[in-house]
């Protein structure tokens, strides 16, 4: 099954609520009071026969785009978790040449689809390679959002690549974390080096970088705790890391990636505006979307924030993180066909 199959079918529960809400607003009738009309004009309505049918008065549900369907569009598209003014901007950018126009369920979402499309495409981009070795990728995220699954998923699939990679656990207050990453380093033969439980994150990021120096490594992919219940304390960690860092290499980190959980909603958007004023975040990889009804969440982000999308992650298997592509994710999303 091809990864766009994938996301289209583990997406089901996006582009289902998407479909079921369309379906109502396009079939949503205004009930008027009935007008008293003298029984000498009254005409009998005409049955629509077989042959009526064939000529399509029987065709799909449309519906004219007034300020009311507009409405229950923006409705729509807020619970599908784009946030208020994303769908305020795409439910306008739909209407726009179109209002009191007739539209069904199947033009509206080729029209959703091209909206998401468009605000996505500029984002979408790969996580740059640079020739600098090794080069740094910091990656950040809050505890539980797939961050250390992702850097083992990212390290497995660019040693598949040829790059040689070096993997430090820095976030040396969760056992689980280091075990995670030590066995996803096993999988794709990729040294994980770690430190006892309680080590100075700062300290073990910089023997990383000598190490992964020596090796002549590509890259290098370091974890980082994830604990906002005390930003301070966690900027504080994420600040030393990087001076530490940045006495063997006054660039680095090269890269910052921020992981995000696409079940926590709308709470992602407010950890993208954390981690952007703790770490100098460059971009983003979503996971779990195969988990929630509301994928609209990274169309919201990319709206607001504009940061390049480098992955997202449809499931556990490495194979289930792909880089971001703009299309296959809009119709996915909204359901529409090619």
């Amino acid at each position: 099954m091809s990864f766009f199959s994938k996301m289209k079918e583990r997406l089901t529960r996006s582009s289902s609520k998407i479909d079921e809400g369309l379906q109502a607003i396009v079939e949503e009738e205004v009930v008027e009071a009935p007008i008293e009309t003298p029984k000498e004009v009254v005409e009998e309505t005409p049955k629509v026969g077989i042959v009526g049918r064939m000529l399509g008065r029987d065709a799909a549900p449309k519906r004219v785009l007034d300020d009311a369907m507009l409405e229950s569009l923006e409705e729509l598209l807020i619970t599908a978790d784009m946030g208020v003014e994303t769908a305020l901007k795409v439910s306008a950018n739909m209407a726009e040449g179109r209002f009191g126009k007739k539209l069904g369920v199947e033009e509206i979402k080729s029209l959703l689809a091209d909206e998401v499309r468009a605000i996505l495409e500029p984002v979408a981009r790969p996580m740059p390679l640079y020739a600098k070795k090794p080069q740094v990728v910091l990656v950040v995220g809050v505890n539980g959002s797939g961050k250390t699954t992702t850097i083992g998923k990212l390290a497995s699939q660019f040693e598949a690549a040829g790059k040689s990679v070096v993997i430090a656990a820095c976030d040396t207050f969760r056992a689980a974390a280091v075990e995670q990453l030590q066995v996803w380093g096993e999988r794709a033969g990729v040294p994980v080096l770690t430190a006892p439980e309680g080590t100075d994150p700062a300290s073990l990021a910089y023997d990383a970088m000598v190490q992964a120096e020596a090796d002549g490594a590509d890259l290098l992919m370091i974890d980082t705790a994830g604990r906002l219940q005390n930003r301070a304390d966690l900027m504080e960690e994420l600040a030393k890391i990087v001076r530490v860092i940045r006495k063997k290499d006054p660039d680095a980190p090269h890269n910052t990636l921020l992981v995000l959980d696409a079940t926590t909603g709308q709470n992602a958007l407010s950890q993208v505006k954390v981690f952007t004023e703790i770490a100098d975040v460059s971009g983003l990889v979503m996971t779990k979307l195969d988990g929630t009804a509301k994928g609209g969440v990274l169309v919201a982000l990319a709206d607001k924030y504009g940061l390049p999308i480098h992955a997202i992650g449809v499931g556990e298997s490495i194979e289930d993180l792909q880089p971001f592509d703009p299309d296959e994710f809009a119709r996915a999303l909204t359901g529409a066909t090619l």
